[in-house]
């Protein structure tokens, strides 16, 4: 591909994006930043949510793990839906009841000093790691599409991203990153779509029957796996999916922040019922991209990277057409964007909240100025964990996130969970050894569970192994 076209292509995008930021940010107050002062319409929440949910980590590695593991993400897409249809009627009416500005103030309520902070310490951990793998996917697929042709290293690209980001949500904040979503997957869905009808026309695909045809007889699409021992096993990936879910959007102040800023209860829970639907579909279109891809370099005889999150890029960029590319390249920086840019907002949003307790230990005058600071020092510490994951990542990143989050957000899950279905109190104090304590467990469990259970291996699963640990933990420190 042309670099100064895809350089164009990019430079006009972000012109966009902060046409929005302007616009979004005039007549802000101190708030606003961190509720949008509660009048987002909820269908823009809910579509906006899609680009944040799936991510370059979506757009790049679920269609590349088709080779690897056919359909069998799906299964735990399947999960999905049981995990926010607990989100709508358990958590989310939680959170509007005690009108939350951080979800883990409810924590402190509950439990006390230590377990909140414990609880915000995991989430900005958990979401400073994970969004900052999935910056890191596009950030290098960008460098080889277009700043490794310029000269710019590696660690002057990542700057730059995430410089951007800091500039059109530094005033704004939610209030802006609600309306840039909305544009962001637009532009992703978008890519998805032209991409899978481009191919199908290389192809000879006549109709939509053609494309169904094509991926429903290929064997990599298939979803089920009944192996009980396997990582991908159904019941192991449908219940994973539901408690990741429960976890990495339920107890996830980024994703949480955005149905806060709802009128209400009532379009809070519209917007995760629409957002369900919506986000099965877009998912299974995802993997049919992937079988799409497969069927593509196979017609053509294309040799397979050595990594299947370098198929896409590799194809969108040396063997589809011009078009094509841009588009991808569209689709790919709004992938990136629409994750990062919500992250930085709610990592701002707990630290000044959870942390630096904003509203209640500074004047007005002084918050604005606290906030951006705290915004500034969370897009460098994303920067430097970028180009840690740049040194040292070997696998797929779709996978990478999901390990990061069965060790991360278990004890947020067995937090939460202690705290919904038990009347309990704990001894407080000990919260954050036990938070410690679960992650190493299930570390050392999930590490030898082939040798200590019949062959049984951990997958996504490890997760609700950590929160059992959590809970458990708890239970064992309860005041009697």
């Amino acid at each position: 591909m042309n670099p100064q076209i895809v350089l164009v292509v990019i430079s006009c995008y972000f012109l966009l994006l902060f046409l929005i930021s302007w616009f979004t940010s005039r007549k802000v107050s101190a708030d606003t930043f961190f509720t949008g002062d509660r009048q987002s319409p909820w269908f823009l929440v809910a579509f906006g949510m899609i680009g944040a949910s799936l991510s370059g980590v979506t757009f790049i590695s679920v269609p590349g793990e088709v080779g690897n593991s056919n359909f069998f993400y799906f299964q735990v897409v399947l999960g999905y839906t049981l995990g926010y249809f607990t989100i709508a009627k358990v958590l989310l009416p939680l959170y509007y009841r005690l009108n939350l500005v951080s979800i883990y103030s409810y924590l402190e309520d509950r439990f006390g000093f230590w377990s909140y902070k414990t609880g915000a310490f995991f989430f900005i951990l958990s979401r400073t790691l994970g969004s900052s793998l999935r910056v890191f996917l596009v950030a290098s697929v960008l460098q080889l599409i277009l700043f490794d042709s310029l000269g710019i290293p590696f660690w002057v690209s990542v700057l730059i991203t995430v410089g951007l980001i800091w500039l059109y949500t530094h005033r704004g904040g939610i209030k802006t990153v609600v309306w840039t979503d909305t544009l962001q997957t637009f532009f992703m869905l978008a890519a998805v779509v032209v991409c899978i009808v481009l191919i199908g026309n290389e192809l000879n695909f006549e109709g939509v029957k053609d494309y169904f045809t094509a991926v429903s007889n290929d064997p990599r699409s298939k979803i089920f796996n009944w192996d009980w021992k396997a990582g991908t096993n159904f019941f192991k990936q449908f219940i994973s999916g539901a408690f990741i879910t429960i976890v990495m959007t339920g107890l996830d102040q980024d994703m949480m922040q955005k149905n806060l800023t709802c009128k209400n209860i009532g379009d809070a829970q519209k917007n995760m019922f629409w957002f369900t639907i919506i986000l099965v579909f877009v998912n299974l279109l995802f993997l049919s991209l992937g079988v799409m891809l497969y069927l593509y370099s196979e017609t053509n005889g294309i040799s397979l990277p050595a990594k299947t999150d370098e198929l896409f890029p590799m194809l969108a960029t040396q063997h589809f057409s011009a078009f094509a590319g841009i588009v991808f390249v569209l689709g790919i920086t709004a992938a990136a964007y629409s994750s990062a840019d919500s992250t930085l907002t709610a990592l701002t949003t707990s630290f000044c909240i959870d942390f630096l307790e904003l509203e209640r230990k500074y004047p007005a005058e002084k918050r604005v100025s606290i906030r951006k600071k705290v915004h500034l020092v969370f897009t460098f510490v994303m920067f430097l964990v970028i180009l840690l994951f740049h040194w040292i990542n070997d696998q797929s990143v779709i996978n990478s996130v999901f390990i990061i989050a069965g060790y991360t957000y278990g004890p947020l899950l067995g937090l939460y969970s202690f705290g919904l279905f038990t009347k309990w109190q704990v001894q407080d104090r000990w919260v954050p050894y036990i938070a410690v304590a679960a992650p190493v467990l299930a570390y050392i469990i999930s590490s030898n569970s082939e040798a200590w259970f019949w062959g049984y291996k951990f997958g996504f699963e490890v997760l609700i192994l950590n929160g059992l640990l959590m809970f458990t933990g708890l239970f064992l420190l309860r005041k009697k």
